[in-house]
């Protein structure tokens, strides 16, 4: 009877061991849940029009479907989930068009991250179109390690994996390429 006892007894404290254990285990997952910084937008916006200007001339206009604003992480950025169409002005107010799928603008590195469809058109019927193509603000230079293909406006084009250029198309660096490039008179 004593061992029975002393079985009963010992069956009660595992099953309550195990009891306490489990329980712990969930107050712990919750005690994580509270530790961890929430990934929550700023800001959002739908159906934008933001036009930039400088010493009162309109730079550029950035139209989308919708905008989210993370910034208050570590490393800021602002989304813009459902694509971008952006008209830019030269100092001559030429415009230049700038398109893509989705983007990302990134506040601490000033890099812009152009993904889907991107097609840029200059004023004098250049055009780029590549599957992403990254945008350095401060020194204004584009560039992509994905296919591209590029056209002159005037029957030439070129096309391969990777390149750079700024943002006049007058800088062009090209990794491994290959196309039909007119003679300029």
């Amino acid at each position: 009877m004593i061992k029975n006892f002393k079985n009963i007894i010992t069956y009660i404290v595992t099953v309550f061991a195990v009891a306490m254990f489990f329980s712990c285990e969930s107050n712990f997952k919750e005690v994580q849940k509270l530790n961890q910084k929430k990934f929550i937008p700023t800001g959002q916006a739908d159906t934008i029009n933001l036009v930039y200007t400088d010493s009162g001339r309109v730079k550029a206009i950035l139209v989308s479907p919708k905008m989210i604003d993370y910034g208050t992480l570590e490393n800021p950025y602002t989304e813009f989930p459902k694509g971008v169409k952006v008209t830019i002005y030269d100092d001559k107010e030429n415009k230049s068009y700038v398109d893509a799928d989705y983007a990302v603008s990134y506040k601490k590195t000033n890099l812009i991250d152009l993904q889907g469809n991107v097609k840029i058109t200059s004023f004098d019927n250049k055009i780029l179109e590549t599957s992403q193509l990254y945008y350095d603000q401060k020194n204004e230079w584009f560039f992509t390690e994905k296919q591209f293909k590029y056209s002159d406006g005037q029957g030439g084009f070129l096309q391969g994996p990777g390149v750079d250029f700024s943002k006049d198309f007058t800088i062009f660096n090209m990794q491994k390429s290959n196309g039909e490039v007119n003679n300029i008179d």
